[in-house]
């Protein structure tokens, strides 16, 4: 008997939650089914990477995405730049409630790629991921930035307990457009020079977010695995609130019926003098080659 696709355990998740999942009305208005507490392993130190297989995701976003949090930014200009849309919907729905106006996304993201001034106003998404990052605000008014402060401990003191990160500052949830999801992350180094990585989401969309989540947090530890000269050991994710939105179900019985094919490798190409240097250019994906897109709508 070969080892078991770890893909599996993503997938006997969705059949967990079709079969099993308690079934309430949610915040979107949408309706979920869900369970809670679970835990997926991937192992990272063979060069592969979970970026799921039972349906095309597109890596490149959710990387894009990583890097742009590592950037600290918080407005969804800098991402349109990038032709990353997946941030719009939360900034629209403030826009139309706002004025009245029921814009089109397409002509609300020309809007704010053409008009700084625009973007400003209604592109800010609030202090979010990467304003707590990278800029935390402190009691004394000072801004900590937990990323550089992570490379530093896992270069001078990896055996340390404490090296995580997290987004969940309280005093300021209620000016985010959303609070935290993937909310920390924490790193373990083996005493052979491997780095680990867990990954704890509060709540997490199976079929949109989650495969973004995977494929985000396996780049964000080959860059602290290469900033701090180690290689990758595994990636744990351990979800809270873990559920299918009702009109998801189709597409996760679906990609459910599907087998998986081998992970792709990602590997970096260029080594930055930081964890600040890294672009999109640098990641390279090999051998990835899915199953055919799932198409579904995300709730706001």
């Amino acid at each position: 008997m070969g080892r078991r696709h770890p893909e599996h355990q993503y997938l006997d998740l969705l059949n967990e939650i079709l079969e099993h999942g308690d079934e309430r009305v949610d915040r979107t208005g949408v309706g979920t089914r869900s369970i809670f507490g679970a835990l997926i392993r991937f192992d990272l130190s063979d060069g592969t990477v979970p970026i799921l297989t039972t349906k095309r995701v597109y890596w490149k976003t959710a990387v894009k995405e990583m890097l742009w949090f590592l950037t600290g930014n918080t407005n969804i200009r800098s991402l349109l730049q990038e032709n990353v849309r997946i941030w719009t919907d939360w900034p629209l729905a403030h826009f139309r409630r706002e004025t009245g106006e029921q814009i089109s996304q397409d002509d609300f993201e020309a809007r704010i790629l053409q008009d700084e001034g625009f973007a400003a106003r209604w592109g800010e998404l609030g202090p979010v991921y990467g304003r707590q990052w990278r800029r935390w605000l402190g009691a004394d008014g000072r801004e900590y930035d937990q990323i550089a402060g992570l490379v530093s401990m896992l270069r001078t003191n990896p055996a340390s307990r404490r090296m995580l990160f997290h987004g969940w500052n309280v005093a300021e949830l209620g000016d985010m457009a959303l609070p935290p999801c993937h909310m920390v992350y924490q790193y373990h180094v083996t005493s052979d020079g491997r780095l680990n990585g867990l990954l704890f989401q509060r709540s997490a969309d199976m079929l949109l977010g989650a495969p973004f989540n995977y494929a985000g947090a396996a780049a964000l530890q080959l860059m602290l695995a290469q900033q701090a000269g180690l290689r990758p050991g595994e990636f744990v994710w351990v979800g809270g609130d873990v559920h299918l939105y009702l009109n998801h179900f189709e597409q996760a019985r679906i990609q459910a019926s599907r087998d998986p094919r081998p992970f792709p490798t990602m590997r970096l190409i260029r080594h930055p003098e930081s964890i600040d240097g890294y672009r999109i250019d640098d990641f390279e994906v090999q051998d990835y080659s899915p199953h055919p897109p799932i198409q579904a709508d995300v709730a706001v």
